[in-house]
């Protein structure tokens, strides 16, 4: 009797040292956390660059103007869901841009009814060869450029013809800080929503 008794406690003495552990070594955990969401390969001469949808404070667009701006790629072709109040986001994103000095003949807007990364890779992929882009760059915001590789990588194996090649390019986000992002809501916000649609992503969701 006295052992079943101890088996309980065995396993709540247990658990306390492993979050004691965690605890302790969060230092090194934590921000594997969040490095983990990033792939960024630089920015190179490509034929082109593709800006994805979501981002509502423009860093994607900025980093897409000045991949321009210093001669990697001649244009920016702009993602642009319906949904902002009847207007596709490339639209608002092409005039916020133009606000900030940008040239309007740097971005070509596309407009598409995505509702997912997964279904703007599969619109985008044959739309790059129709226009026989042999390469380009995707820029998005950080926290999203590991798991937006992983779909573009996914959805041109199941793309007939062949396929550009990609370069993945992040843009800052105010709210996310691969290596703090457990000091601020918002910033833990991001880290959770994104490893819950990486995670969905794996499973094939």
């Amino acid at each position: 009797m006295a052992q079943r008794r101890s088996r309980p406690l065995r396993t709540i003495v247990g658990l306390a040292v492993v979050v004691g552990l965690l605890f302790v070594s969060r230092g090194l955990w934590l921000p594997l956390a969040g490095q983990g969401l990033i792939r960024d390969d630089g920015p190179a001469k490509a034929d082109i660059a593709i800006v994805l949808a979501g981002d509502f404070n423009g860093r994607r667009i900025e980093k897409a103007a000045e991949l321009v701006r210093r001669g990697f790629v001649p244009a920016v072709i702009v993602s642009g869901p319906q949904g902002m109040y009847g207007v596709h986001e490339s639209d608002l994103a092409i005039a916020f841009a133009i606000r900030k000095g940008y040239p309007a003949e740097w971005f070509i807007p596309f407009p598409n009814s995505a509702l997912s990364t997964r279904e703007e890779a599969a619109l985008f992929l044959p739309e790059l060869q129709r226009r026989n882009i042999r390469s380009f760059l995707l820029v998005t915001s950080d926290f999203h450029t590991a798991r937006a590789a992983r779909l573009f990588r996914e959805a041109a194996r199941s793309t007939p013809g062949k396929n550009a090649e990609m370069r993945v390019v992040a843009a800052p986000h105010e709210y996310f800080h691969a290596d703090s992002w457990w000091r601020t809501r918002q910033s833990q916000k991001v880290v959770f929503m994104e490893w819950t649609k990486t995670l969905a992503t794996v499973v094939g969701y």
